[in-house]
């Protein structure tokens, strides 16, 4: 190999590339443990309660997410146990279809933060709104059928949740990420139900909460993804929360549109509630739907959770039937 092709070589080496540098250097008899072995922090991304960070671990020598509550939301027992809640239920999770979560602690400060795989791709919610802004590269790599296995995907790593006794009830296409490979991550379990919980009726929608964002400071889900039950605030949830969710991003992937809508949190829940869903083809006549699929999504969305799918395994089956069709289409 001449110089030139080995400085072709380093320069296709990107930040995930290992390096005999890092793989190889002595480990110190003094060694950082802790948040004090993470470095070169970078702010990844921030939502209403929490920023996520890229950092360097320097014992192991990668790139990890490091997440820690805003400073504001650190005294708050709610979002404390939401944090806790999230990182507990995806380390045992322990899926797939999970990010794993590499440690628990308090920094220096005693404030909480958990630390988890980086992993590479875009949530669902961009790649929905590329697809309907007419992004032609998103086209090519998402038609329907791939959305319909990013589904089956979330589906799977659902059914596997409710099996160890954990409900989601914050699905959405921003809890979704899509990887560059293929895997689908389903995020953000701090809301999740577990055994044991007991059943309490939701508190009241604070008056102008954003539809679109899960509300600080409460149980419940974000409100344009949300089932009726939980907009009703029913003590009893169970798995089928999940399936309308689930049903949601199903329209979401055919239709490019939102099920619901509504300025404010409670307007969203009296839409739900009182008024008819739209059926798919109804939303938007001009993609095509399929028919079969339609009907899918429509029992994924009964708002008497009697009616929809018994769980999201149900469900999961009823995506498996169609999806030959759609590879055929």
């Amino acid at each position: 190999m001449n110089d030139e092709s080995k400085s072709g070589d380093v320069a296709a080496l990107d930040e995930t590339s290992l390096r005999l540098a890092d793989t190889d250097r002595v480990f110190p008899l003094h060694w950082k443990s802790g948040s004090l072995k993470y470095t070169d922090f970078k702010l990844m991304a921030e939502g209403g309660t929490a920023k996520l960070f890229t950092c360097r671990d320097v014992n192991l020598y990668r790139e990890v997410v490091y997440k820690t509550l805003h400073p504001e939301m650190r005294q708050s027992e709610i979002e404390s146990q939401r944090f806790l809640r999230e990182a507990r239920v995806t380390a045992k999770l322990q899926h797939p279809g999970t990010v794993p979560v590499y440690e628990l602690g308090r920094d220096r400060n005693g404030d909480l933060f958990f630390t988890m795989k980086r992993v590479r791709g875009r949530n669902l919610r961009d790649i929905l709104l590329g697809l309907r802004d007419g992004d032609e590269r998103l086209g090519q790599l998402f038609p329907l059928p791939a959305l319909v296995d990013v589904l089956i995907q979330i589906c799977q790593t659902v059914a596997h949740a409710h099996e160890r006794g954990v409900i989601h009830r914050d699905l959405k296409p921003a809890n979704i990420l899509v990887g560059a490979f293929g895997e689908v991550i389903v995020l953000d379990w701090g809301l999740a139900k577990v055994w044991g919980e007991p059943d309490v009726a939701r508190e009241a929608f604070p008056a102008k909460a954003d539809p679109a964002l899960t509300p600080a400071g409460r149980r419940y889900g974000t409100p344009l993804y949300m089932a009726p039950e939980l907009a009703r605030g029913d003590a009893q949830i169970d798995g089928r929360a999940d399936v309308f969710s689930l049903g949601n991003i199903l329209f979401e992937m055919l239709t490019l549109g939102q099920l619901l809508s509504g300025e404010t949190a409670q307007e969203v829940a009296d839409n739900l509630l009182n008024q008819p869903l739209p059926k798919p083809s109804e939303a938007a006549p001009g993609r095509g739907i399929p028919p079969a699929l339609e009907a899918v999504c429509l029992r994924a969305l009964e708002k008497n959770k009697r009616n929809r799918y018994p769980s999201v395994q149900a469900l999961l089956e009823a995506l498996k039937t169609y999806r030959p069709v759609g590879v055929a289409a």
